[in-house]
């Protein structure tokens, strides 16, 4: 695992959360595995929200984590990469951050680093990281979190995955994400 204090001072990177499709495994993550081939992007370990977040799953099985006052929601698990600036424009590219779909906003993250054992239990110690994270877009954000019942989770799960997700391959042509998105919140999707 990288040193997360150092990652991002040292080569000028964004360190950037990733709880959803761009996680190990996950439908989207070939995106992070290009961009990792090219040198664009560096793993630097599992990590937890420090502050809880609403996490909820909207059309297509797409999961947004929320970003709302207050402290609702839950703690969300996910992977920390560092990101070069033409790494960036790739994620925010997937990410629909031009058209509204995601913003990318701060986002604090707890993680377990390597140390001397005499730091911590069994030889880890607890760091507290400055990243950026893919918010659903504000001007839905909070309607999607009413919608969804003020329910949410902690962890977006394979199983989750594989019974929702629908690839942008299998999404009808013509298909507008952001129209999709206001059927959900209206209650006709």
């Amino acid at each position: 695992m990288a040193d997360a204090k150092n990652v991002s001072n040292e080569t000028k990177q964004t360190l950037v959360f990733v709880y959803g499709t761009l996680k190990k495994d996950f439908p989207n993550h070939h995106l992070v595995q290009q961009l990792i081939s090219q040198k664009e992007a560096t793993y630097v370990g599992t990590c937890i929200t420090h502050q809880p977040h609403p996490l909820v799953i909207g059309p297509c099985g797409i999961p947004y984590m929320l970003y709302l006052p207050g402290g609702v929601g839950h703690q969300i698990n996910g992977e920390l990469y560092s990101v070069t600036a033409q790494g960036l424009v790739s994620l925010d590219e997937l990410e629909g951050t031009s058209v509204g779909h995601y913003e990318r906003r701060p986002v604090q993250v707890t993680m377990r680093e390597k140390s001397g054992a005499e730091e911590g239990e069994k030889g880890r110690t607890v760091v507290l990281v400055d990243a950026e994270a893919y918010f659903a877009h504000r001007s839905f954000g909070e309607r999607m979190w009413v919608r969804c019942g003020r329910v949410g989770l902690d962890e977006y799960s394979l199983e989750r995955a594989a019974c929702d997700y629908v690839k942008k391959v299998n999404r009808p042509e013509g298909w507008s994400f952001l129209d999709e998105i206001e059927n959900f919140l209206s209650g006709t999707a």
